[in-house]
C-alpha cells in the first residue's frame, strides 16, 4: 500500500489577501501526512510590474512572457511570494523548502512553440523529477513550488501553476497514492453558477459527460476538468476542489473528481 501524498494548489486571490493566506497556510500546516505546496501569484506580478512601467500583456486569460516580464515574474514568484509562503510556514512549524523547477532540476520544460500567438518565455511541462523530488520529502521538508520551470539549458520558463500541480503529482504517482487539492474561491464545481452551495460532490467520466451535454461545465471551467481527467488516467488517485476549508475532516461540501 502506498503512502498518501497531498499535492495542494494555491492561487492568487489567497495570496493578495493577508488573512486569507495566513488561515489557508494553518489548514495546510495541520494537514496530515506527506504534502506539496504549489502556488501561482500572477495578480502580484501585474502590480508589480505596473509599477516598474512594464505592461502586462494577455490573451485569453493567459500571459504573453517577454524577457522583462520574465524578470518580473521571477522575482515575484520565486522571491517574493515563495519566500514570504515558506517563512510563514516555518512560523507554523512546517520545515518547508521554496523551489522553482530549475531547483533539483524538479520540473523540466519546452518552451511553448509559436502558433496563433508567441507566448513568449512560457513552458510546458515535459519531466518531472519524481526521485529528486522524493529525497526532499524523506528529509521531511515541505516542497513549495512556485510556477516557474526551466528548460535544461539555463533558461527559466513561466508555466501554469496548475498544469505544474497536476504533473508533479502524475510523476508522485509513481511512489505515492497521490490526492489533488485545487483551492479556489468556490465551493467546488456548482450545478448552478448562481447558488454556491450547488456543489457536484463527485464527478467521474460518466457524470462529467453528463454535465458537459447539460452545459453545466463550461468556459473556464472546461480546460481545468480536462487537466485533471489527464492527470487522473497519468495515475492520480483523486482530485479535490473547493475553497480551503476542505482541507479539514469538518467540510465535505467540495468536488470530488475519480475516473
Amino acid at each position: 500500500m502506498k503512502e498518501k501524498l497531498s499535492i495542494v494548489k494555491i492561487g492568487g486571490n489567497i495570496i493578495e489577501d493577508e488573512n486569507a493566506l495566513q488561515a489557508f497556510l494553518k489548514l495546510f500546516s495541520n494537514l496530515e501526512g506527506k504534502k506539496i505546496l504549489v502556488h501561482g501569484g500572477g495578480k502580484r506580478a501585474t502590480h508589480i510590474a505596473s509599477k516598474l512601467g512594464i505592461e502586462s500583456k494577455m490573451v485569453n486569460g493567459r500571459r504573453i512572457t517577454d524577457a522583462e516580464t520574465l524578470e518580473v515574474i521571477t522575482m515575484v514568484y520565486g522571491g517574493l511570494v515563495n519566500k514570504n509562503v515558506v517563512a510563514k510556514l516555518q512560523a507554523l512549524n512546517t520545515n518547508a523548502i521554496g523551489l522553482t523547477g530549475a531547483d533539483v532540476n524538479s520540473i523540466q520544460s519546452d518552451k511553448r512553440p509559436v502558433k496563433d500567438i508567441d507566448f513568449g518565455f512560457v513552458g510546458d511541462v515535459k519531466a518531472v523529477a519524481h526521485k529528486s523530488i522524493d529525497k526532499l520529502i524523506q528529509a521531511d521538508f515541505t516542497p513549495v513550488f512556485c510556477a516557474i520551470t526551466h528548460d535544461g539549458n539555463g533558461q527559466l520558463l513561466n508555466t501554469n501553476a496548475d498544469t505544474i500541480t497536476s504533473q508533479v503529482a502524475v510523476g508522485m504517482s509513481a511512489l505515492y497514492n497521490t490526492s489533488i487539492y485545487y483551492c479556489f474561491e468556490l465551493n467546488g464545481v456548482l450545478e448552478d453558477i448562481n447558488d454556491k452551495n450547488s456543489v457536484v460532490k463527485h464527478i467521474n467520466t460518466k457524470t462529467y459527460q453528463d454535465l458537459l451535454a447539460k452545459g453545466i461545465i463550461a468556459d473556464g471551467m472546461l480546460p481545468k476538468l480536462e487537466n485533471c481527467f489527464d492527470a487522473l488516467r497519468g495515475g492520480v488517485n483523486s482530485i479535490n476542489m473547493g475553497n480551503t476549508s476542505m482541507l479539514t475532516q469538518e467540510n465535505d461540501n467540495f468536488t470530488t473528481i475519480t475516473l
